[in-house]
């Protein structure tokens, strides 16, 4: 895939909790801050702007660039661990909140390994997400599983910016969690009224 056919690493993760939100971000680019947001982008950004470490046998960079041509992705790590000798590099994620029920956090991990792999053309076979609210680390294991769940939704994901539709909104649980909500509008475009009655109550006021 060709360099500028590259879609941002976090659209995976934004599409697997809603297509609609990926597009929105993605395709219209729209954008809305919330207390969440908010929390997560200051822990990003203190998490890029700390220092590279090193001790023996484990050196840690920060806000490292990746990229994938295999699937299609580029963005940044916010941390990889290089280990051992010779060096493996693990990545790390950090998140502001608890482990969830869907797997986005991890296909999120699972496409930087898999950017690390190109990059340094070595097998990665796990990577850790720290969650800032439990504040413990969980391992992630880069199964087959994981893999192609992965892959098939970087595909997804291409296909439906490339396609530049955003997919109309269905209104569910998640979208109270969502900073998005107000632009999405879910509660109204979910079931648009109908044009003849929108008109009736237009003449009637």
């Amino acid at each position: 895939m060709a360099e500028d056919g590259l879609i941002p690493l976090s659209a995976l993760q934004h599409y697997l909790f809603c297509p609609r939100q990926s597009a929105l971000i993605h395709v219209e680019q729209l954008w809305a801050e919330d207390e969440a947001t908010a929390e997560g982008r200051l822990l990003h950004e203190r998490v890029d702007s700390g220092k590279c470490e090193s001790r023996p046998g484990l050196r840690i960079a920060r806000g490292v660039a990746l990229r994938s041509f295999a699937l299609g992705v580029s963005g940044r790590a916010d941390a990889v661990e290089f280990r051992g000798r010779p060096a493996r590099p693990v990545p790390v994620e950090y998140k502001r909140g608890k482990p969830k029920a869907h797997r986005a956090d991890e296909v999120q991990l699972c496409a930087q390994a898999i950017c690390l792999e190109e990059m340094f053309g070595t097998a990665i076979l796990e990577g850790l997400l720290f969650y800032g609210q439990t504040r413990r680390r969980v391992r992630v294991v880069f199964d087959e599983g994981l893999r192609a769940i992965t892959a098939e939704v970087a595909a997804a994901a291409h296909a439906m910016i490339g396609s530049g539709v955003t997919p109309a909104p269905a209104r569910k649980p998640a979208c109270r969690r969502c900073s998005l909500e107000s632009l999405c509008k879910p509660h109204i475009l979910e079931k648009p009224p109908k044009v003849a009655r929108w008109l009736a109550g237009q003449i009637a006021n």
